[in-house]
């Protein structure tokens, strides 16, 4: 039996072919231009060169051109590899290698970064390009480098759905360890269709008629499957944002009478916090989710009495697709809780021996069930130690109580949350190393109001060498993405360690307030 991700998209349309799917701006696609412009970018993949297993990577934000291109992809059966618009050319060009990228799909905001990484990849033959509206911006010379428009326009919009098994690979969605170079999960076409599907019927009971305001990246697990995927299959539409803005928001959802929200703990504190709030009519939200770091219960109190509506939060990862567990609407919510396990997913708590422990005491999270990654993308190493006997082992600690419902209490994991976006010290520690004065480098987590936690470094120098923080910041922000940089520095003589000469991060967390 066949199954495509791309249904949720093409059987959608045959229910509700005149409604609302994408909202942009002043544009308005219906599912059937949706379902006909993917199809055209679908053929044009196909003359291309693009076939059934090959891997198409998408630089793109929160424009039209996002879901167009990834249905796309899906519908030739090939394989989507979303990645972080803010990434640098040395990020992109380790991503299109490590997954053997035949093609780039991106936006002329980003278009230098992924030229220099393109050019230095030989698999990847193939540069889509999405512009704005009457720009003028060239694009780089080249026999295989297309404008998006051009790429796809002529093209038919019938296109006849490549079959695929459930158990084939639809999307690599790459995340990092504390190894520090990124892992690609891959992702199948059931993994991902029957998250979307679940949560759409079951956790969040969309309809046609209902609006998604879309702020999450598409790139990510979460703002993909919980508010593109699940609301697609649905008949649901999406306003689109490209880029989060409180003010931004508020005014799309008085525009497009935005009935749900799917969004990180900050984005709902920015909303909260924002000065503008009471100029814009909100009263169509009926509801929230949460996820991506822990929302801390007296901002959920808070935003909930100012903007009446209830939040549910729920857990998940990238190599869960995402969700695993939810507050869900037919049981009583736990303010705090990350909820329970869905439908068909197993989550219990281990100790360090991979043995369950008793209800209430701390351990780690473990997860198996129909959401569960495939493998790590040619990595059998990471993958075995992450998948150890059935399970996979998410890093996270926590404790259930009596009812089921499981609690976050910290991550065995040295990963930064920050903002709801992952980010893993020893990649920040890696380039830091790069820099001619410093000797020795350690990356922490801060706690932080408005993003969960900063991103914080200590430092010393080589002999006879010096720098700013200030220089070190600038150095570290020209090789990493904009939420991956430290905004601190702490120049110290000399890093604690223990007997092995391993630095010992434990005792610098104990100096944090010297990062306030």
């Amino acid at each position: 039996m066949s199954l495509n991700l791309a249904v949720l998209l093409t059987a959608t349309t045959k229910r509700y072919p005149a409604e609302t799917a994408i909202i942009f701006e002043g544009l308005h696609l219906s599912y059937a231009q949706l379902n006909a412009a993917s199809n055209q970018f679908a053929n044009a993949l196909q003359e291309a060169g693009i076939k059934r297993g090959d891997k198409v990577s998408l630089m793109l934000p929160n424009i039209p051109q996002f879901p167009i291109a990834y249905y796309g992809i899906l519908k030739v059966g090939a394989v989507a590899v979303p990645m972080n618009v803010l990434l640098k050319s040395d990020e992109i060009e380790y991503l299109l290698s490590n997954s053997d990228a035949t093609a780039l799909i991106t936006f002329e905001g980003f278009m230098g970064e992924a030229v220099k990484a393109v050019e230095r990849v030989k698999s990847c033959k193939t540069l889509v390009v999405a512009q704005s509206p009457g720009s003028q911006i060239p694009l780089p010379s080249g026999d295989n480098v297309y404008s998006f428009s051009a790429f796809h326009a002529a093209k038919s919009p019938n296109f006849d759905l490549v079959p695929t098994m459930p158990d084939e690979t639809a999307v690599i969605l790459y995340t990092s360890g504390t190894t520090g170079k990124p892992k690609g999960a891959e992702l199948t076409h059931f993994n991902l269709f029957y998250n979307a599907q679940f949560g759409g019927d079951k956790l969040v009971q969309t309809n046609p008629g209902d609006v998604a305001l879309g702020i999450l990246p598409l790139f990510h697990v979460f703002g993909q499957t919980n508010v593109m995927n699940s609301f697609i299959s649905r008949g649901a539409s999406i306003t689109l944002i490209p880029r989060f803005d409180p003010v931004k928001a508020l005014q799309v959802i008085e525009r497009d009478k935005v009935t749900h929200i799917a969004a990180v703990p900050t984005m709902y504190f920015a909303l909260l916090h924002c000065p503008e709030r009471t100029k814009y009519d909100t009263s169509s939200l009926r509801l929230g989710l949460s996820g991506g770091s822990a929302m801390p219960v007296e901002v959920l109190h808070e935003f909930e009495k100012v903007y009446g509506f209830p939040i549910l939060e729920g857990y998940g990862l990238s190599e869960t697709s995402p969700t695993a567990s939810f507050n869900m609407m037919d049981r009583p919510r736990k303010v705090g809780s990350i909820g329970l396990a869905i439908w068909g997913v197993e989550m219990k708590i281990f100790n360090d021996q991979d043995q369950e422990v008793a209800q209430g005491e701390l351990g780690e999270i473990v997860v198996r069930g129909h959401n569960v990654m495939k493998c790590y993308y040619k990595n059998p190493t990471a993958t075995a130690e992450a998948m150890r006997n059935d399970w996979f082992h998410t890093g996270d600690v926590a404790y259930v109580d009596e009812e089921g419902y499981f609690f976050i209490v910290d991550r065995i994991k040295d990963m930064i949350i920050r903002g709801g976006l992952n980010v893993y010290p020893r990649e920040i520690e890696e380039v830091l190393y790069q820099h001619s004065a410093i000797s020795e480098a350690a990356v922490i987590g801060v706690a932080d109001q408005k993003f969960g936690e900063e991103v914080g470094a200590y430092v010393t120098f080589k002999p006879g060498c010096s720098a700013t923080p200030e220089e070190i910041i600038e150095f570290a922000k020209s090789k990493l993405a904009g939420y991956k940089y430290p905004r601190t520095i702490i120049i110290l003589d000399t890093l604690p360690k223990g007997p092995t000469g391993k630095i010992l991060k434990r005792e610098l967390k104990l100096m944090l307030p010297t990062l306030a």
